[in-house]
């Protein structure tokens, strides 16, 4: 098997494990964040609009209904890449990191608008930040491979 030469993410990188458990945390606050915003924001238009109507606080972010469905999606994806393991927590957090990222800057760009459909503030945007650099990094080095097949990827760093 010929590895692709462009590509060096290590395997069964040594911090692994802690790298599953900060996963695990960041799904487990999303999916406490997205139930505690769906019981707090009840009664509110689905995409409630920050200029018009008053949003609830929850757990130092602000959101809408919509925002806390997606949240609980998302905590669900999260905390089950983390315990299933294996290859699955490497692609469901890199896919998570970039989307977290994108989010935070998508909304980002429509906060002071009209558009601000998911109710984002700018704690919002900071928090989707962090989470997306660490689900991210936590995807980077969270592939797992046979003993033979990370003496390879060493080889190849190294030679």
């Amino acid at each position: 098997m010929r590895e692709n030469p462009t590509m060096h993410i290590p395997i069964n990188h040594h911090l692994r494990p802690l790298y599953r458990v900060l996963t695990g945390l960041a799904g487990l606050y999303v999916l406490v964040f997205g139930i505690a915003g769906a019981s707090r924001s009840a009664g509110l238009p689905l995409f409630a609009d920050p200029h018009h109507e008053t949003l609830p606080w929850v757990l130092g972010l602000r959101t809408n209904p919509a925002f806390s469905y997606l949240s609980i999606g998302a905590g669900i994806a999260l905390l089950a890449g983390a315990v299933i393991g294996r290859n699955v927590d490497h692609y469901v957090n890199l896919v998570a990191g970039g989307v977290f990222l994108l989010s935070g800057m998508a909304m980002m760009t429509l906060l002071q608008t009209d558009a601000n459909f998911l109710g984002f503030s700018m704690s919002n945007c900071v928090v989707s930040f962090i989470l997306g650099l660490v689900t991210l990094a936590a995807g980077l080095y969270g592939r797992s491979g046979t003993a033979e097949q990370a003496e390879a990827e060493y080889a190849y760093q190294h030679r």
